[in-house]
């Protein structure tokens, strides 16, 4: 190899290297800017100012479509106010990315949730074993799934169709928010932090007024980006505790009935020994 070739070859290793190191700066950058975006929305939803904590955890969410905490938190901000279509996505998307048990159950349960609040029984029931699947022991989960069970058997009708269909449908509309979640957040970027900075400086002085009884009272200290911890919502429902009792014992039952069979095949299947010399 001539000298030539060999400065050249130098040469693209460095601007290479050199566009990867700014490639990785940048998401970096994008990461912390997500973090705090949503520590920022978390503090806003706090107050009660709901149309700017929802522009932030969008930002957010564009900025790292990968983290779940930002779609679980704002999709239990619109479960609070109400939007249960748009909570229902935002959980959907939260279950699709978590990679932990803890988060996939918190979102499925959710989930089923939304999907009782549309009587969508069948895909309620199986929100709810997703759920218990990465959490076995949540009684509240448990209690919504016999619910649910009861209210398909009530009303076969609400719910079913081509899962597989559903399911590829739920990816593409989540897939689809995000794109529209990136392309609003790049349009109503200033709209959104003049707005933000016209409240800022109108919650400092109201904050001002307070006096020192604030001080006095403290404030818990908070991690960026940290997941929001909502007591999950039990849904309602006409059963009495009675009933509910006997849904979950009936499970329990069942369960149990199941056990037993595949005990009495492994023993039926075993040879009996004979102390009989034949």
């Amino acid at each position: 190899m001539k000298l030539k070739d060999i400065t050249l070859l130098v040469v693209l290793v460095f601007f290479f290297g050199k566009g990867v190191a700014q490639d990785d700066k940048q998401k970096q950058k994008e990461l912390r800017q997500s973090k705090e975006l949503l520590s920022e929305a978390s503090l806003k939803m706090q107050k009660d100012n709901f149309p700017i904590a929802e522009a932030e955890y969008r930002e957010a969410i564009a900025l790292d479509p990968s983290e779940e905490v930002g779609k679980y938190n704002l999709g239990t901000a619109y479960y609070e106010k109400e939007k249960n279509a748009e909570a229902m996505k935002r959980f959907e998307q939260a279950a699709e990315v978590a990679t932990e048990k803890p988060e996939k159950h918190k979102s499925y349960h959710n989930l089923g949730n939304t999907f009782m609040n549309e009587k969508k029984y069948k895909e309620a029931v199986e929100a709810y074993k997703q759920a218990l699947r990465n959490n076995p022991t949540d009684d509240e989960t448990r209690y919504n799934l016999a619910l649910a069970k009861k209210m398909l058997e009530q009303n076969p009708n609400q719910g079913g169709g081509d899962d597989g269909d559903k399911e590829q449908n739920k990816k593409d509309e989540n897939k689809e928010q995000d794109q529209k979640d990136n392309k609003d957040n790049q349009g109503d970027n200033n709209d959104q932090k003049k707005d933000q900075k016209e409240q800022d400086q109108g919650e400092k002085k109201e904050d001002k007024k307070e006096g020192d009884q604030q001080n006095d009272k403290g404030k818990p200290e908070e991690k960026e980006g940290e997941q929001e911890q909502k007591p999950q919502q039990p849904v309602p429902g006409k059963l009495s505790p009675q009933q509910v009792k006997s849904l979950l014992e009936a499970m329990n039952n069942q369960e149990k009935n199941v056990q037993e069979k595949i005990n009495a095949q492994k023993t039926k299947g075993a040879k009996v020994k004979s102390n009989k010399d034949w």
